[in-house]
C-alpha cells in the first residue's frame, strides 16, 4: 500500500503500514507515534459513531480535545465487524499490513477470531499488538479496566494527593503507560522482523505497564517493609521539597538537594542564617523528621519576599525552583515558545495548532497530516485493496 510522501526528507517509518483496531486512548497513543514516524496508519472504526473518543467533548472546532492528541495523521475506515464481509474487508487489511495493534476486549477479539494465535496463523508476517486492562488467560482478563481503575489496584493512587485523601493522576496515565511500552515494543519487532524475518507479538496490558512504572515504590516497600505515603507536593526523603507561596500570591516549588543548597536557600535567599543553624534541621535526616516544623518556618520567610525577588534570588544561589503553572498558564510557558514546537493540523472544523512529539530521530516527523472524519477513507481504502485483490 502506497504510504504518505515523507517531507523534510524520508522518514523512519516510512514504507510501514499499521492496522489500528481501537478505541479510546492506549492504543490511539501508541499508533499516533507511529503515525508521527511516517508510518501509514489506518483506524478501523465502528459504523455508530466510530471511536467512542470522538464524543468526549466537541471544543475543538466541533472535534473532541482527546481525539485530536490521539488521532493526528491516521486514514478512518468504517467497518461494521458484526458482518463477516467486512472481517473479510479487515483481513484484506491485514495481508497488505506491517502491525496491528488492537484494544478491544480480549473476549470480543476471540468472537472475530482475532485473537493474537488466529491472526498469527493466519498471517504470518503480521506483527500482532494487543493492549488490554490486565494479562490475558489471567485471573482478571474480563474485568473492565478503566485508568482510573488501574490507577487504583496498582497503588498509585496511595501514593497521590494528601494523607488521608487519596487522588488519582490528574492524566490517563495508566493508558499513556500501556501506549508507550506498546510502541517501544511495536517498534523493536519491526526491528527484529526485518533483521531475521520473523514477526514476535507485542501484548501489554494496563495494569502490568503502570506496575512497571510502580516499581521503585513496589521495590521500596518490599524490602524496607514500609510503605510510602501521599505527601502533595513534598518528598519522601528530602526537605525542604515543595511548594511555597510568596507574598503575592504565586505558588513556587524548590527542590534542596544537599546541605550545601540548604545553607544558600537560608542564607541567600531567606536572609535566615540562623535557621541554617537550627538543630532541629542540620542535616536531611533531621529536616525529614522535623518536616512540618521546617515548613512552617520556611513558609513564613517566602511569605515575605515577592515572587520577582525569591526567584531571582533563587536563581542566584543555585537553588532548583518551578512555578507551579496551571492548564491556562500553560500554552504561553516559555519552552512552548520555541521555534518548532507546535505544527500545524488540519481538521474538519479548520486547522489548528498541535505540539510537535518529542525525540524524533534527526527532528524529523509527519508534517501536515490531518486529523480524520469519521470513515473518511473508507471508499477509497476499500477500493484500493479489492483493486490490489483483483490485480493478485
Amino acid at each position: 500500500m502506497t504510504p504518505h510522501a515523507a517531507p523534510r526528507g524520508r522518514l523512519p517509518l516510512e514504507g510501514i503500514t499499521v492496522v489500528a483496531v481501537e478505541q479510546a486512548v492506549a492504543a490511539p497513543f501508541a499508533t499516533r507515534q507511529l503515525a508521527d514516524l511516517g508510518a501509514r496508519v489506518i483506524k478501523v472504526e465502528r459504523p455508530d459513531g466510530g471511536d467512542f473518543a470522538r464524543g468526549y467533548d466537541q471544543v475543538v472546532n466541533g472535534e473532541s480535545s482527546a481525539f485530536l492528541w490521539l488521532n493526528r495523521g491516521k486514514e478512518s475506515v468504517q467497518l461494521d465487524l458484526k458482518d463477516p464481509a467486512a472481517v473479510g474487508d479487515l483481513h484484506l487489511l491485514l495481508d497488505r499490513a506491517d502491525v496491528v495493534v488492537a484494544n478491544l476486549a480480549p473476549a470480543a477479539l476471540d468472537r472475530l477470531g482475532l485473537d493474537a494465535a488466529s491472526l498469527r496463523q493466519r498471517h504470518p508476517g503480521l506483527i500482532v499488538c494487543l493492549i488490554s486492562g490486565y494479562a490475558p488467560g489471567g485471573p482478571l482478563a474480563e474485568k473492565k479496566a478503566y485508568d482510573a481503575l488501574i490507577q487504583a489496584e496498582t497503588g498509585v493512587m496511595s501514593l497521590t494527593g494528601t494523607p488521608g485523601a487519596p487522588a488519582k493522576v490528574g492524566v490517563s496515565i495508566a493508558d499513556i503507560a500501556a501506549g508507550s511500552h506498546a510502541f517501544s515494543g511495536v517498534l523493536a519487532a519491526v526491528r527484529h522482523r526485518d533483521m531475521t524475518g520473523e514477526a514476535l507479538p507485542v501484548q501489554v496490558s494496563l495494569f502490568d505497564a503502570l506496575t512497571e512504572w510502580m516499581a521503585h515504590p513496589l521495590y521500596y516497600t518490599l524490602h524496607s517493609g514500609n510503605a510510602p505515603v501521599p505527601m502533595g507536593t513534598s518528598h519522601p526523603a528530602i526537605a525542604p521539597y515543595g511548594a511555597f507561596t510568596a507574598a503575592d500570591g504565586t505558588s513556587l516549588l524548590i527542590a534542596v538537594q544537599n546541605e550545601r543548597e540548604w545553607v544558600r536557600l537560608c542564607v541567600d535567599v531567606l536572609d535566615a542564617p540562623a535557621l541554617a543553624e537550627d538543630v532541629r534541621f542540620r542535616s536531611n535526616t533531621a529536616r525529614v523528621a522535623e518536616r512540618t516544623a521546617l515548613d512552617a518556618e520556611l513558609a513564613a520567610r517566602f511569605a515575605e519576599q515577592t515572587t520577582q525577588t525569591v526567584t531571582a534570588r533563587l536563581d542566584a544561589a543555585a537553588i532548583a525552583w518551578a512555578r507551579m503553572t496551571t492548564l491556562t498558564d500553560l500554552p504561553s510557558h516559555p519552552e512552548l515558545a520555541r521555534e518548532g514546537r507546535w505544527m500545524e493540523t488540519p481538521t474538519p472544523g479548520g486547522t489548528v495548532r498541535t505540539l510537535r512529539p518529542p525525540g524524533m530521530p534527526g527532528g524529523r516527523t509527519a508534517e501536515g497530516r490531518a486529523l480524520p472524519a469519521l470513515g473518511a477513507h473508507t471508499a477509497s481504502v476499500l477500493a484500493e485493496l479489492h483493486a490490489a485483490e483483483g490485480e493478485s
